[in-house]
């Protein structure tokens, strides 16, 4: 039996082995002793596990609503209101571990549990039995396909759409090993875009999207990056509207330009984006807006447009920001910066370097992405005096 003592940064509960290794587990919670368990993964010093057997369940244990929820939201298991707790928790954790002592607020949360997600991505698994195609996700840990019949996580118009397209390719008796999966999108209207990605063929683009964000009407490719939990968004960026403090804006890794366009259009603005089919979008986003425009570049190579009269907007990828990049900040010292992140350990490992010459002047976890681990975390800057 092995005791399992805490949530770690990326969700997994850990625990210790009889020979000290540690065991990192899935569908197991903090104060559980977990007496059996799959192995997933094996490594000198650490395993990782999913939990099978449990005695003596958490108080805190919730039970899953989908037979699918290890794949796809592995907290399932988790009493709604402990999720938030933990969720602030581990973002104190991971500051902490940067030398960064702060007190946490409470997670924001719209309340939504489940149906949430705009963006669905199947897979496809071929039933012997029935010769027949059916929706799956990969168990996690393994490439193995699991086939489900529910998921409860996306927008119900994207699961009844995904159907469809399933039934519509075993009344023509194809074959599930032809498709590499399934993506769909939908907005909050309910219209549905995306398709099946064929295997050995380049994806092909779908019709884009609109949605409307704080008043303001966006376009985006179902296959690009967009973000996920739409209303929590709206929360977050009335939280980064009070903090845009100058009249220019910079908004780096902007994507389609969400987050400047939403808080700064009334501002001089630049955002900054590599990907060209998120920038061809922005282009469409900015339409009519003189005051703004859109460069097509890495924002590690836009540098220049760092200037100490101007704020800066940082929604980087998981990795978090260029090294270059923080350190063009500490050279010119912007007076603030708004910092958004879906991986709280490299947004805290940056805030670190920032702290150089900036003070947090506010930090707001929020629930972007409920019944999963994930979180994403704002941190605000201000120039110290």
């Amino acid at each position: 039996m092995i005791h399992v003592d805490k949530f770690i940064p990326g969700g997994q509960a850990i625990g210790t082995m009889p020979d000290g290794r540690k065991i990192f587990f899935w569908n197991a919670l903090p104060g559980e002793d977990v007496v059996e368990y799959d192995i997933t993964k094996k490594k000198s010093h650490y395993y990782e596990a999913i939990a099978t057997e449990i005695n003596t369940p958490s108080p805190y244990r919730a039970q899953p609503q989908d037979d699918c929820f290890l794949s796809t939201s592995p907290w399932q298991t988790l009493d709604w209101n402990q999720e938030g707790i933990e969720k602030s928790d581990l973002v104190a954790e991971v500051f902490r571990e940067h030398h960064i002592d702060i007190p946490i607020p409470s997670i924001i949360t719209d309340g939504k549990l489940y149906h949430y997600r705009n963006k669905m991505e199947y897979a496809l698994y071929w039933d012997n039995s029935t010769n027949q195609i059916n929706l799956a996700f990969h168990a996690r840990g393994s490439h193995r396909k699991v086939p489900i019949s529910k998921s409860s996580i996306e927008c119900p118009e994207i699961f009844q759409k995904a159907t469809e397209i399933i039934t519509g390719l075993n009344s023509r008796h194809e074959e599930a090993r032809k498709y590499q999966s399934l993506l769909l999108r939908c907005n909050q209207a309910g219209e549905v875009s995306g398709g099946l990605y064929e295997n050995g063929k380049s994806h092909p683009s779908f019709p884009p999207l609109t949605d409307t964000i704080l008043g303001h009407t966006y376009s985006y490719s179902p296959n690009g990056f967009f973000q996920i939990n739409l209303p929590v968004y709206e929360l977050a960026l009335k939280e980064i509207k009070n903090h845009i403090t100058t009249d220019k804006a910079l908004d780096l890794y902007s994507g389609v330009g969400t987050i400047g366009l939403s808080v700064a259009r009334d501002r001089y603005l630049t955002l900054v984006e590599s990907n060209k089919s998120a920038y061809q979008e922005s282009l469409n986003n900015i339409h009519g807006l003189q005051n703004v425009k859109s460069i097509l570049t890495k924002s590690e190579d836009a540098l220049d447009y760092i200037t100490p009269d101007t704020t800066v907007i940082l929604d980087p990828p998981r990795a978090g920001c260029d090294v270059k990049l923080i350190n063009k900040i500490l050279e010119v010292t912007p007076p603030s910066i708004v910092y958004l992140s879906c991986n709280p350990a490299t947004q805290a490992r940056d805030v670190k370097y920032l702290l150089e010459r900036y003070t947090i002047s506010a930090i707001q976890p929020f629930n972007f992405f409920p019944r999963t681990p994930h979180i994403e975390n704002l941190v605000c800057l201000e120039k110290t005096k």
